[in-house]
């Protein structure tokens, strides 16, 4: 009988959803890595942008009250602490994405930070507003809620005097509606991705 060719197994096919990963890049916790769940519309800001955006950011970061609205895996609220903030919070609808994100946390051993399952809208309209000197804007794109969260946080008290507005979006800048008392400081596109910060003057 003649031997036979046994073809290797197939590797099983991955599973949906498991882990992705993020680095943080500056600051006290520069290097570290953390993983956080797959899930529709996760996707972290990459880290070029992340490092132009916190390059933008960086005389008005230290001691800064942050919030990041649409918060998913946590990149730039992680960041955003390594790099002394003084207080942020970070909203999402995701509650395995914030329960990894409360763990990232607890490693850091940091208290400064606070994770809040809920939706951003909703919470804007409804909780008592504190000012914010810093937010964060990513929410998932083609469900209009940038303009809509604009508008809360500019109507309701959600922003301080001068504060810094980071958004991305699947449109132009120049596009978006955003509130007429806030200023566009910086804007680039990488990919399909436009993103863009304002201050508020």
């Amino acid at each position: 009988m003649r031997g036979q060719t046994v073809k290797p197994a197939k590797a099983p096919a991955k599973p949906h959803g498991g882990e992705g990963s993020l680095r943080i890049i500056g600051g006290e916790w520069r290097s570290r890595r953390f993983a956080f769940p797959n899930g529709p519309g996760l996707r972290p800001t990459p880290d070029r942008v992340r490092e132009t955006l916190f390059n933008w950011l960086a005389p008005h970061i230290e001691a800064a009250r942050v919030l990041d609205a649409f918060a998913g895996s946590g990149a730039l609220f992680l960041e955003a602490l390594s790099r002394g903030a003084g207080q942020a919070l970070a909203l999402d609808t995701n509650g395995e994405a914030l329960a990894a994100l409360r763990k990232h946390l607890d490693t850091l051993g940091c208290p400064r930070g606070q994770v809040v399952q809920g939706d951003a809208l909703r919470y804007l309209e409804n909780q008592p507003a504190q000012p914010f000197d810093v937010v964060f804007l990513d929410p998932p794109f083609h469900q209009n809620l940038l303009q809509t969260a604009c508008e809360s946080l500019e109507n309701r008290g959600w922003l301080a005097d001068h504060a810094w507005i980071y958004s991305e979006s699947e449109a132009p800048p120049s596009t978006l509606g955003l509130p007429g008392a806030w200023r566009l400081h910086r804007e680039k596109q990488a990919g399909h991705v436009h993103y863009a910060l304002w201050e508020r003057g």
